[in-house]
């Protein structure tokens, strides 16, 4: 049973969500043979203030190198 993770900055809508774990889903059933009832798409949205990139977090408002 393939688990796929996926962090992400916090702000998509379940619409996207859902077009994303269809699409990750679809990708594994191809390139791994997968059934498709046994793949999991596990979401973890992050805060801006707990995500940094280059020493500086996303929620910076000077932005991030």
């Amino acid at each position: 049973m393939p688990i796929v993770r996926i962090e992400l900055s916090a702000g998509r809508s379940v619409s996207q969500k859902q077009q994303v774990a269809k699409a990750v889903t679809d990708a594994m059933v191809q390139f791994c043979n997968c059934d498709p009832t046994r793949v999991s798409v596990i979401f973890s949205d992050v805060q801006a203030s707990d995500w940094a990139v280059g020493g500086r977090l996303l929620s910076d408002p000077e932005g991030y190198a």
